[in-house]
Parts: structure tokens; C-alpha cells; sequence
């Protein structure tokens, strides 16, 4: 059976947050859980989910700054792999932009992480010569 994709439910909270630990996606500075509800809060952003058999196995957020558009939690069940579910997933998510009017797409790929560079690069992405420099606002970033 095929991957049906569509957009989050918030039954599906609880299966998404454990596919982005499966798929180490979390860190514990950043709730995920905050960040389901920052993208539903939001009309500039959609979180797209991927089901197979009732079994949510793939996820995507996307969303534009009015300037790009973004890629965060792209993810795919680990026993689900190697299948097609992230091209699929990216596919919808860049549509879903494009409806928008968005001319480009960009994500960020942790240092090290030459799966996800390999996977991105085989879908037409090219590193960027930028510099992603950043600061905490919040005096503890574990605080929500």
C-alpha cells in the first residue's frame, strides 16, 4: 500500500513526537512539542504527515518568512526507510510552497550529518554560502 500524506491532525501528536525522537530530531533546548503548535498557529506554515496502513511514518513542516521558504522535521520512520516516504514528503512540502508563491527553498542539515547532506543533495538541494550564526534571547534556553 502506498503512503497516504495529509495535513497533521492533532490525534497524530503523540505518534509524531515519537518519530521525531526515533528519528533524533529532538534536542532537549527545544520542545517539539511547542514547535507543532508555533506551525499550527501559523498560516505562513503547514505540518504534513504520512501514513501507511494507519501507522503515521513520515513527517514535514514547511513554512516561508515571506522571504524563503523552510524545511524543519522532515522525518521517516527508521523500519520505513529507503523507500521513497522523504522524496515523497519533500515533494509535497515543496508544493505546498510553491502554491504560495515562494521561489526558494532552504533547510539546514546538522554538521556531520552526511546522510541527510547525501539525501538532500540527491533532490537537487546545494549547500549555500551562508553562515548559520545564532544567540539565545531567552536567559535559559530548556525554558519554554
Amino acid at each position: 500500500m502506498a503512503m497516504h500524506i495529509r495535513t497533521f491532525r492533532e490525534a497524530d501528536r503523540t505518534a509524531l513526537l515519537a518519530l521525531w525522537e526515533a528519528c533524533a530530531l529532538t534536542r532537549p533546548w527545544n520542545d517539539p512539542g511547542r514547535d507543532v503548535d508555533l506551525c499550527l498557529e501559523s498560516r505562513e506554515s503547514t505540518l504534513l504527515v504520512g501514513t501507511k496502513d494507519d501507522r503515521l511514518v513520515a513527517s514535514v513542516m514547511a513554512g516561508s518568512d515571506g522571504h524563503r521558504g523552510w524545511i524543519y522535521y522532515l522525518a521517516v520512520d527508521p523500519n520505513a526507510q529507503d523507500r521513497g516516504h522523504g522524496r515523497e514528503m519533500m515533494a509535497e512540502a515543496e508544493l505546498w510552497l510553491a502554491g504560495r508563491g515562494v521561489p526558494k527553498v532552504q533547510l539546514m542539515v546538522r554538521g556531520g550529518n552526511t546522510a541527510a547532506s547525501d539525501f538532500y543533495a540527491a533532490l537537487g538541494y546545494e549547500a549555500q554560502d551562508v553562515t548559520v550564526i545564532g544567540k539565545w534571547i531567552r536567559s535559559d534556553p530548556e525554558a519554554s
